[in-house]
């Protein structure tokens, strides 16, 4: 779809409702706008616009629309397949300004927000209510990013992933209509979930400018255990039994032997480097957090685990969950010169072993140097490819090496893409994994979006 180029008349009505620190065609910021963390190639748009409220987001669009002009939602920059990058250049809106707190609901378990607000600095801000919002991405993402990669984390296992964790939406539709999805209410029938439809749209259904979360209390109490392994397997294995037998952790981590050393090099921490599960329960009942812990160890060392270190202390375990989430800063610094593409497929519990193995073999058979991280207890593996994206012959061994293993977590009941979305990197998948499904995705979005404006390039073949 031929799209049009913003003009200095565009620009001009623009600055009849923006302030001029709020539009910007400058090239620092043009660059800084143009990828995000993954290796897709970048395109600079060719305006940043950075609205203070949703009207003016409002404004925005209906002025994009009626110009053909794409229109690309940015908060971060932290996807991980180009979901934020401007495909089709135009008009990149930057939720920076908007990063309030607007309502904190103490007493119903609820934050009000807008969308630049950042997931850490909101839970630091929570924390002082005993709240927290349990999706954790690792990096400092906002929440409308989260909510429109439908983001998850360590915890999902236990408390779900952001679509879980989001009640009530305003969003504006591409043309400039302003709409509110949702309510406070913890539960309801009333009508199509349009928040659901909205969250992990990546941008390409409407723009996401206020969201009420639900929240969970800060665990009281929490156990904690960190147990290696001769084999990768032997750990996925014990993953697998030990959602078996209906423990709940509230995070289950495994890493290979590489991860492993990685991790130490980003840290003050001495792990042995083994392949290495980490597991953590959390509740009010510390005698019961023992007794799982308990029976998860004895599972670990069923399966050949070895030097399981239990309870570990508050310090510690902070320090170890600190060093997880610096685990992909470690790779890149730690391979200078070199790219990282972090594969993202999950699937069922029960193909998990199968799939890790399969991965790994394959990466191995086109001597791509690999390394595993992955959130074990919902089944979603991050295989870690290191090399030189500009060689030729690197790139042809990867391109089919990723196709395989793709496909295969397809082909056993799973999914192209966890948590870190469809983006530019996962379209090829689409027809793969939905079929005809992808066709009235298409439906969807040529009704809400007509012109195809919002975020385009993204989720959707060619």
């Amino acid at each position: 779809m031929p799209y049009n180029r913003l003009s200095e008349e565009d620009q001009t009505f623009l600055k009849t409702f923006l302030d001029e620190d709020q539009i910007s065609t400058g090239e620092s910021y043009l660059a800084l706008h143009s990828a995000d963390q993954a290796y897709h190639k970048g395109y600079l748009p060719e305006v940043i616009i950075w609205p203070k409220t949703t009207e003016q987001v409002s404004g925005i669009l209906k002025m994009a629309d009626a110009r053909r002009i794409p229109v690309t939602p940015w908060g971060a920059g932290t996807s991980l397949e180009g979901n934020c990058v401007p495909a089709e250049g135009g008009i990149v809106v930057d939720f920076q300004y908007m990063n309030k707190i607007l309502k904190i609901r103490e007493m119903d378990f609820q934050v009000d927000v807008q969308a630049g607000v950042t997931y850490k600095d909101m839970n630091r801000a929570l924390a002082g209510h005993g709240l927290f919002f349990p999706p954790d991405p690792g990096a400092n993402a906002t929440i409308g990013g989260m909510v429109a990669n439908n983001a998850s984390g360590i915890r999902t296992i236990k408390y779900g992933s952001t679509k879980d964790n989001v009640l009530r939406l305003t969003a504006v539709l591409a043309g400039g209509e302003i709409i509110h999805a949702g309510s406070h209410s913890l539960k309801s029938s009333s009508g199509y979930d349009l928040v659901r439809l909205f969250t992990g749209s990546e941008g390409t259904l409407a723009v996401i400018t206020e969201i009420t979360l639900k929240l969970s209390g800060i665990p009281e109490h929490f156990s904690a255990g960190v147990v290696s392994f001769e084999s990768v397997k032997s750990a996925t294995d014990s993953v697998y039994e030990i959602m078996g037998y209906g423990l709940i952790p509230a995070a289950l981590e495994v890493l290979d032997a590489e991860s492993v050393g990685y991790i130490n090099k980003g840290s003050d921490l001495e792990l042995t480097e083994k392949p290495t599960l980490f597991i953590e329960f959390t509740g009010s009942d510390p005698a019961g957090l023992k007794a799982e812990l308990k029976l998860a160890e004895e599972i670990c060392i069923h399966n050949g685990g070895m030097d399981f270190q239990s309870g570990v202390g508050r310090e510690a375990r902070n320090r170890l969950w600190e060093a997880r989430h610096r685990f992909g800063e470690s790779l890149i610094r730690c391979n200078p010169g070199l790219d990282v593409l972090i594969m993202d497929t999950a699937v069922p519990l029960s193909n998990f072993s199968d799939m890790v193995a399969y991965a790994t073999e394959t990466a191995d058979s086109f001597g791509l140097r690999n390394c595993v991280s992955a959130h074990a207890g919902d089944g979603n593996l991050h295989l870690n490819i290191i090399g030189d994206m500009e060689d030729p012959q690197f790139l042809e061994r990867l391109n089919i090496a990723y196709e395989k293993i793709v496909s295969y977590a397809i082909s056993v009941g799973g999914t192209a893409t966890g948590e870190h979305g469809v983006g530019m990197g996962k379209r090829k998948f689409m027809f793969k994994e939905h079929g005809q499904g992808i066709e009235v995705m298409r439906g969807i979005k040529k009704f809400l979006d007509p012109n195809g404006i919002l975020n385009p390039g993204k989720i959707f073949p060619d």
